[in-house]
C-alpha cells in the first residue's frame, strides 16, 4: 500500500491510493513557486491577491458538501462537523482576504531624530507547509491563504491519509484564480522533506503536528537557517473555579473536550473543579459523556495506529492504578468509547501525556493555587478554558497560566480573526489575526534622509 492513502476509518477499506512524489515532482514543485513568487506574488498588489482570496471564500462555501463528504472518510469527522470545517475555512479565508489591506498597511515608526520611517510588510518568497489531518481543511486556510495575500507561495505536504482533500485544495486555489506555482501541492516523503526544507528556495517552514515531528523540523530549519512556525499538541486544562451555573459549566466541558472526537491539539482534556461544586459537577459531566452517541456526537478515531496509541495510553493509566470513571477502553474497530479517568497523580505517565481521542482525565483541586499549580505541571502550553462567575477572579487566574490562549467562560472562543498558537512544547508562532499573517513577512524598515 502506498504512503498516500484514502483509508475509510469507520470501515478500514482502502478506497484510493497515491504515488509519492518523484524527485523530478520535488524539483517542479520548487522551480514553479520560485517563479511565481519572483513574476507574480511580487508584481501584484495586496488588494489584487486578496481579491483572490475573496474567490477562494467563495468556493469553500460553494463547494462545503463535496469537501465534507471527502474529509467524512478520509479520518472519520462526523459529516455535519466535516461541512462546518469547511464554512469555517472559507470564514478564515474571508476575514484575511477582508483586512489584508489594513493589516498589511505601512507601519509608521516615531524615531528620535524625526526622519520619515516605516515598516513595509512584504513576502519573503517560498514557504513550506506542513499539515496535520485532524483538521485539512482549517488547518491549510490558516496557514496558506494569509502568506498567498502576503505575497509569499506556497509548497503544501500534507498528511499521508488525506490526499484528497490536498488534491481538492490545490483545485481550489487554482479555480480562485491563483495562477499555477503560487500554491502547489506535494506528496513527499519525510526524506524528501528534509530536502526541501535545505533548499535556498525555501524561505520559511510552518508545522503543525506532533511535538515530535515539530522537534524534527525546527532542527532542520535551524541548520538551513529557515524561520519556522510550529503548532504542535496540547493537554489544555479546563478550571472550574466557581459558578452558579453547573450545567453551563458542564456543557462547554463536553464540548471542549469532545470535538472532532477529541482529536484537537487545544481540545480540554484535563477537567479541573473546585471542591466546593465539585460532587455536582462530576456527576453531571460523567452522565454527560456516557450520554455521547456514535455517529451524531463523535466518530470512529481516525486511524487504527490512533486507537491503538490511545488504548494502550488508558490502559497504562489503569495498570498505574488510575480509575476509569466512564467508558471501557476496548474500542470496537476505530469506535472508541467516551471515557473519563480519576485518580491521576503525578507519578503517572498519563500526567503528563496528551490524549488524542476521547478521553478526559477529572481532577479535584481545593484552591485557585493548586488548580495553577496542576494546570502548569504539563509539559504542554496551549489553551485553556477557566470557568468563574468573579471574572476579576478568573482574569487573575488566567494571568498566570504557562498557556498562549485563555478563554474565559466558555470553550470554543476561536474565531477567524483571533490568533491561535501556545508555548512550552506546544511549540511557538502564531496563526490567524493580524499577528499570524506577518510571521513570515519581510519587515522591511524605510528610512529617508531629512
Amino acid at each position: 500500500m502506498g504512503t498516500f492513502a484514502v483509508i475509510n476509518p469507520a470501515t478500514g477499506e482502502t478506497l484510493a491510493e497515491y504515488p509519492e512524489a518523484t524527485a523530478a515532482d520535488i524539483e517542479a514543485a520548487l522551480a514553479a513557486t520560485q517563479k511565481t513568487y519572483q513574476e507574480w506574488s511580487r508584481k501584484t498588489t495586496v488588494a489584487e491577491r486578496a481579491a483572490l482570496a475573496t474567490r477562494a471564500a467563495e468556493l469553500f462555501e460553494e463547494r462545503k458538501e463535496e469537501l465534507g463528504e471527502i474529509i467524512n472518510r478520509e479520518m472519520g469527522k462526523p459529516l455535519d462537523q466535516s461541512i462546518g470545517e469547511a464554512e469555517f475555512s472559507g470564514a478564515i479565508t474571508a476575514a484575511f482576504a477582508n483586512n489584508a489591506e489594513a493589516w498589511l498597511a505601512d507601519e509608521p515608526l516615531e524615531v528620535e531624530d524625526g526622519l520619515k520611517t516605516f515598516f513595509r510588510f512584504q513576502g519573503t518568497g517560498v514557504i513550506l507547509g506542513i499539515m496535520p489531518w485532524n483538521y485539512p481543511y482549517y488547518q491549510v486556510a490558516r496557514f496558506a491563504v494569509p502568506n498567498l495575500i502576503l505575497g509569499n507561495t506556497i509548497v503544501l505536504k500534507h498528511a499521508a491519509q488525506c490526499p484528497e482533500s490536498a488534491l481538492a485544495l490545490e483545485k481550489l486555489f487554482r479555480d480562485a484564480g491563483f495562477p499555477e506555482g503560487a500554491y502547489v501541492n506535494v506528496f513527499a516523503s519525510h526524506e524528501q522533506i528534509s530536502d526541501i526544507i535545505a533548499d535556498d528556495r525555501i524561505a520559511g517552514v510552518s508545522l503543525t503536528g506532533s511535538e515530535r515531528a515539530g522537534a524534527i523540523v525546527a532542527e532542520q530549519a535551524g541548520r538551513a537557517l529557515k524561520k519556522c512556525v510550529l503548532e504542535l499538541g496540547g493537554s489544555d486544562v479546563f478550571l472550574v473555579l466557581d459558578t452558579k451555573d453547573i450545567d453551563h459549566a458542564v456543557e462547554h466541558a463536553v464540548g471542549g473536550r469532545m470535538e472532532n472526537t477529541g482529536q484537537a491539539c487545544n481540545g480540554s482534556k484535563r477537567i479541573v473543579v473546585m471542591d466546593s461544586i465539585y460532587d455536582e459537577f462530576s456527576k453531571k459531566f460523567l452522565e454527560a459523556i456516557a450520554g455521547q452517541s456514535y455517529g451524531n456526537d463523535f466518530g470512529p478515531l481516525s486511524s487504527a495506529a490512533a486507537t491503538k496509541t490511545l488504548t494502550s495510553q488508558v490502559q497504562g493509566a489503569i495498570d498505574q492504578g488510575a480509575d476509569v470513571l466512564v467508558g471501557n477502553n476496548t474500542p470496537d474497530g476505530n469506535v472508541f468509547t467516551p471515557t473519563v479517568i480519576g485518580g491521576v497523580t503525578p507519578s503517572m505517565d498519563v500526567y503528563s501525556q496528551e490524549l488524542f481521542g476521547p478521553v478526559a482525565q477529572l481532577y479535584k483541586v481545593s484552591s485557585d493555587e493548586e488548580a495553577i499549580e496542576l494546570a502548569n505541571s504539563s509539559p504542554y502550553g496551549l489553551g485553556s478554558v477557566v470557568i468563574c462567575d468573579d471574572l476579576e477572579r478568573a482574569e487573575q487566574v488566567g494571568n498566570q497560566l504557562d498557556v498562549g490562549m485563555v478563554f474565559i467562560g466558555g470553550a470554543g472562543l476561536e474565531g477567524a480573526d483571533v490568533p491561535f498558537g501556545g508555548v512550552k512544547k506546544s511549540g511557538y508562532g502564531r496563526e490567524l489575526g493580524k499577528v499570524g499573517m506577518l510571521e513570515f513577512a519581510n519587515k522591511k524598515l524605510f528610512r529617508f534622509a531629512g
